[in-house]
């Protein structure tokens, strides 16, 4: 049976001979007795097995080394030490699988930079068993949510042709042979496997968006890449993205669905996690949950751009970055507004030129109707907007900005052939677990982070 079994049904399991399989954590030795903390990773908490010289191979086991695999033998009895409610009284350990003395893991401090370069050991650790328990239960909240709301769960492809962003910073799919390619300075997409040029996608959203034209109501969830080499703390090169999209949905109804989303998904991390979101509240932020219930509990203001420039412009702030109409808004501005508000803002309206092109065109010429949300103590969670529905202005704007319109005549069809008004956004994974667990650097909520000059394990 796992750990989690014996905590569960600890009254039916009380006082009965069990048998467990894990790790040794900790491993306290006496001369007549000893103290073994032990996990099988089925839950956060570890188990105290004691033994004592009754115990069979005594000597053996006063041995065992941290880290060490184990069969466990014993009865489940209430704890007379403090720390546990409950232990297990070993009748029989046997040893499953040896550890060598060099093992990294020692029963002591270790760094988040240190724990890194073993990140294939890293999740024996208190911190990262809690951070990736935390992470597998977010995904579970967020699959709930839109599965339970009758959304469709869009596998968006990995490969595409197209850039959803603009912005060029994507990673080249190829089988060509570089070297020669390196020697003759010329490149023929047409004998590449796929006969153009390809790449590993940043979006999933343009394929989004066409089947939220056929069932309304879709979402993607999986790894999007960019080609950024960006060595801050909130990038990295492969991340994992939300991205609904919803057809006969305006830009009031998508900040609805995005602050009734996040609040569903904090309330059941919340209440999924509690022993886990304890540990982050004692040992990485202090305050986290009462930070996450004060954001459950709030009211998300909604402004727009213009009216966020000015509140800025008339603080008695000396900005490092000053607030202009026209422009984007810096950290220090996101601070401020989520303080001013006391709480998550919705900032819309932005200025057309520095939003993506499929974004819908306001009737003051000057602006889009999208919308970033800012929460406290981590800035924009989310961006989305609604989608420009009209076939002649989007495939202007693709003009204007120098989005190629051929190969994507799929995507400006969508508006001639039944067209309606749609919107959607997206939400970085890393992003929402970096606010749900206080860990600041997107490299601790990934199992394995993908950075400039980083690739291993």
């Amino acid at each position: 049976m796992t750990i989690k079994e014996l905590y569960d049904e600890k009254d039916k399991y009380l006082s009965q001979e069990v048998e467990v399989k894990g790790w040794i954590r900790r491993h306290r030795k006496q001369k007549e007795f000893g103290f073994i903390s032990f996990s099988d990773g089925t839950c956060f908490k570890p188990i105290q097995v004691v033994y004592d010289t009754t115990t069979k191979d005594f000597e053996k086991i006063n041995s065992l080394k941290h880290g060490s695999a184990l069969r466990v033998v014993g009865t489940l009895v209430e704890s007379e030490g403090k720390g546990q409610d409950y232990e297990i009284k070993a009748k029989e350990i046997t040893l499953e699988g040896d550890c060598d003395e060099d093992y990294p893991l020692q029963p002591k401090p270790h760094s988040r930079e240190f724990l890194r370069e073993i990140g294939y050991l890293r999740p024996r650790t208190n911190l990262f068993q809690a951070v990736f328990r935390i992470r597998s239960v977010a995904a579970m909240a967020i699959h709930t949510y839109f599965q339970e709301r009758g959304y469709v769960y869009l596998h968006a492809p990995l490969i595409t042709a197209s850039d959803c962003e603009g912005a060029g910073e994507m990673f080249q799919v190829t089988t060509l042979d570089l070297d020669r390619i390196a020697e003759s300075g010329k490149v023929d997409y047409s004998k590449d496997f796929f006969g153009k040029h390809a790449a590993l996608t940043v979006s999933g959203q343009l394929q989004g968006e066409t089947f939220a034209m056929a069932f309304r109501n879709i979402y993607t969830f999986g790894p999007t890449f960019r080609a950024e080499n960006s060595n801050t703390k909130t990038h990295a090169s492969e991340f994992w993205m939300i991205e609904p999209e919803m057809a006969f949905c305006d830009l009031n109804g998508l900040m609805d669905i995005e602050e009734d989303m996040l609040k569903y998904i904090v309330r059941y991390v919340l209440e999924h996690a509690k022993e886990e979101m304890e540990f982050c509240d004692q040992f990485v932020e202090k305050g986290l949950i009462q930070k996450l219930n004060q954001l459950v509990e709030s009211h998300f203001t909604r402004i727009t751009h213009e009216e966020g420039i000015r509140i800025l412009k008339e603080a008695n702030v000396d900005w490092e970055f000053p607030p202009e109409y026209g422009k984007d808004i810096a950290k220090e501005h996101e601070k401020y507004l989520t303080e001013y508000f006391h709480g998550p803002v919705f900032i819309t309206d932005w200025p057309k030129d520095i939003k993506a092109f499929y974004m819908k065109q306001n009737e003051d010429g000057k602006t889009v109707a999208a919308v970033d949300l800012e929460v406290p103590g981590a800035g924009e969670l989310m961006g989305g907007s609604q989608r420009e529905e009209n076939y002649e202005k989007l495939k202007n704007r693709m003009k204007e900005m120098n989005v190629p319109v051929e190969g994507m005549e799929w995507y400006l069809n969508l508006r001639r052939y039944g067209g309606c008004v749609h919107s959607g956004f997206g939400m970085g994974f890393e992003r929402l677990l970096i606010y749900l667990t206080g860990v600041e650097n997107i490299r601790d909520v990934i199992p394995y982070p993908r950075t400039p000059g980083n690739c291993e394990f």
